[in-house]
C-alpha cells in the first residue's frame, strides 16, 4: 500500500475552509439587523433587499463562474472572489445610506459568494467518482461549521465594538482565509492510473451531456423548479429567524444561537446525505430532505416559545444541510461531469431567484403586518410543491 499523500484531500480541505468563511459570514448578516435598525432606523424591507440583491448577483455570476471554472480551472476565480468578498464586507464599516449597502454587501459580497458552491463543488465532483457524495458532504460540513461559529462571533464583535467594526474585522479576516483556501484548488484530475494507486476513489471521468442537450430534458427543468422551491426557505429563514426570535423575547445571543443550532444539526444532514446519495441515489435522498424541511416549517407555523424555536432549528438544520449537499452529486448522477459547472450553475441560478425573492418579500410582509406568519405559510406550500415535483423525476434513458 502506498504511503503517498492523496493531494485530493488538500482540495477537499481547502473547499471546507472556503465554505466555513463564505457561508458563515453570509448567514451572520441576519444578526446585524437589530443593530443597524437601532443605529440607522432602516426598515426590514431595506435590510432584506440588500440580501436579495446579493443572492441575485450570486445567481447571475454563478453561471459565469461555472463556465470559467470549466474552462480555466478554479484557482484564479477563487482568488478574485476572495478579494471581492472581503472588500465588500469591510466596506460596510462606512455605510450611511441604503445604496452603499446595496453596493458593498449586495454586489461585492454577492460576487464573492457566487463561487462558493458552483466552483467549489464542481471541482470536488470532478476529483471524486466512487465517493463523490461523501466528499461533497464533508465539504458542506464546512458550511455548517461556519453557520455555527461566525454568527456567534459577529454577535460578540458587535457587543464589544459596534456593528461597523464587526463588519470590518470579519471582512479582513475573510480575505486572508479565502486566499489561503484558493491556493490549493485545481481543476483537472490526473490520469486515472496515477490516482488509482493512491486510493480506491478513482477520479471521475470527464463524460456526460452538454448544456445544450441538458436544457432539452425534463429532468433539468424539474431540478430548476425544485431548487427554486427549497432555496426560498433555506435563505429566508436564516436571514429572518434571529429577528423573529428576538421579536418573541429572545436575547441577541440566544437568537444567534438558533443559527448555531441549525449549523450544528446540519452537520448531521450533510454527513447522512453525503453517504446516502452514494448508496440510495440522489432522487430518494432529496425526497427525504424535503420531507424533513416540510416537517420543520410545519413546526415553525405553530411555535411561539424559545424552546419551540430550538426544536424547529434542529429539524430544519438537518434538512438544510442535506439539501445543500445533495444537488451537486445529483447533477453529476443525471448529467455527468463534462460541463458540470455550467449545468450546476444554471440550476443554482433558479435557486438564487428564490433566495433573492424570499428575504425581500418576508421583510415587506413583516413591515406591513408585524408578523412572519404569512411568510412561513408560503414557504411551507413551496416546499410541498417541490416534493411533488421530485416524485416526477425519472432517470435519463441514455447518456453519452
Amino acid at each position: 500500500m502506498s504511503n503517498r499523500f492523496d493531494s485530493r484531500y488538500l482540495i477537499v480541505g481547502s473547499a471546507f475552509l472556503t465554505q466555513i468563511v463564505m457561508v458563515g459570514c453570509m448567514f451572520a448578516y441576519g444578526v446585524f439587523f437589530k443593530a443597524i435598525e437601532a443605529d440607522l432606523g432602516w426598515s426590514r424591507t431595506t435590510l432584506s433587499a440588500t440580501f436579495s440583491i446579493s443572492f441575485l448577483v450570486i445567481g447571475v455570476l454563478g453561471m459565469i463562474a461555472g463556465q470559467l471554472s470549466d474552462r480555466f480551472g478554479p484557482r484564479w476565480i477563487l482568488r478574485i472572489a476572495a478579494v471581492l468578498f472581503g472588500l465588500g464586507y469591510a466596506l460596510m464599516y462606512f455605510v450611511s445610506s441604503p445604496w452603499q449597502m446595496y453596493l458593498f454587501y449586495g454586489v461585492l459580497v454577492g460576487a464573492g459568494i457566487s463561487v462558493h458552491d458552483v466552483v467549489i463543488l464542481s471541482t470536488v465532483a470532478r476529483w471524486f467518482d466512487k465517493r463523490r457524495g461523501m466528499m461533497t458532504g464533508i465539504v458542506k460540513i464546512g458550511a455548517a461549521c461556519g453557520q455555527m461559529t461566525i454568527p456567534l462571533l459577529a454577535v460578540t464583535l458587535i457587543a464589544y465594538f459596534d456593528w461597523r467594526t464587526a463588519f470590518a474585522i470579519l471582512g479582513c479576516g475573510a480575505t486572508v482565509l479565502l486566499l489561503i483556501g484558493a491556493q490549493a484548488m485545481r481543476r483537472n484530475p490526473p490520469a486515472p492510473s496515477a490516482v488509482s494507486a493512491l486510493s480506491d476513489m478513482s477520479a471521475a471521468p470527464e463524460s456526460g451531456l452538454t448544456l445544450s442537450t441538458t436544457i432539452h430534458t425534463p429532468q433539468f427543468w424539474i431540478l430548476c423548479a425544485v431548487q427554486f422551491a427549497f432555496v426560498s426557505s433555506l435563505v429566508t429563514v436564516p436571514v429572518h429567524i434571529p429577528s423573529h426570535g428576538m421579536d418573541l423575547g429572545m436575547t441577541p445571543t440566544a437568537a444567534a444561537g438558533l443559527l448555531s443550532i441549525i449549523g450544528l444539526c446540519s452537520i448531521a444532514g450533510r454527513a447522512l446525505v453525503g453517504s446516502g446519495a452514494d448508496r440510495i441515489g440522489g432522487r430518494q435522498t432529496i425526497m427525504l430532505c424535503l420531507m424533513a424541511l416540510l416537517s420543520a416549517l410545519l413546526v415553525l407555523l405553530f411555535v411561539e416559545t424559545s424552546s419551540g424555536l430550538y426544536l424547529f432549528a434542529a429539524i430544519y438544520g438537518v434538512s438544510h444541510g442535506g439539501l445543500l449537499t445533495v444537488v451537486a452529486p445529483l447533477v453529476a448522477e443525471y448529467f455527468g461531469t463534462l460541463v458540470h459547472g455550467q449545468i450546476f450553475g444554471a440550476i443554482l441560478f433558479f435557486g438564487t431567484l428564490g433566495g433573492a425573492l424570499g428575504p425581500l418579500l418576508a421583510g415587506i410582509a413583516f413591515d406591513r403586518t408585524g408578523s412572519y406568519q404569512n411568510v412561513f405559510i408560503a414557504l411551507t406550500v413551496l416546499v410541498g410543491l417541490g416534493l411533488a415535483l421530485v416524485s416526477l423525476l425519472k432517470p435519463i434513458a441514455k447518456r453519452p
